[in-house]
Formats: structure tokens, sequence, C-alpha cells
């Protein structure tokens, strides 16, 4: 299991991506608008710079929705591959037989 620590601030990060996806997306737009004059371009950019840094859809990270684990992430299924084992195991995911031999 991951420390509440981490999948608490990667939560806060995800809530401040939504909240500023907006604002980022109309100032990036600005910013690299080639018809706007340099100057509307550099104010952007500088805006853009004060947004807060956990607001960049690049800072989130993927985790285990079931342990917080952030390696070994299956996307398509949200969980780290330890807890996919686990749960093929017991026969929760459809389709799924984990092999033994």
């Amino acid at each position: 299991m991951a420390k509440k620590s981490m999948i608490e601030r990667e939560k806060k990060r995800q809530k401040l991506v939504e909240q500023y996806a907006a604002k980022r997306a109309a100032l990036k737009e600005i910013a690299n608008d080639e018809s706007k004059p340099m100057e509307e371009r550099f104010k952007a950019r500088l805006k853009l710079a004060k947004l807060p840094r956990n607001s960049s859809a690049t800072r989130l990270h993927n985790r285990c929705q079931l342990t917080g684990r952030p390696h070994a992430y299956y996307r398509k299924l949200k969980v780290s591959r330890i807890a996919l084992r686990e749960l093929g195991s017991a026969g929760q995911i459809p389709g799924l037989v984990k092999s033994s031999w």
C-alpha cells in the first residue's frame, strides 16, 4: 500500500488540473498563435507561468486504484500488476485466467 500522503497529493493535483484546464488551454492557444503580436504572446506565457505548477497535466502520475502503487500500472484496468494478479486469482476479472504450472 502506498503512503496515504502520496495518494492524497495525487488527488490534489488531479483537482488542480481539472480546475485550471480551461484557463491553461486558453493561454496556450494565445501563446502559440503566430498571428498575434509578440507582446501579447509573451504576456500569455507570463500568465501561464504564474499558474500553479501542479495544475499542469504532465505533473500527474497514474496510480493503482486499489493500492496506490505508482509502478506497473495497467491503464485499461486502472490497477497495478500485483492487484491485477490478485483479482485474477480470485476470479474477479471476467475473461482473465491466471495460469500456473
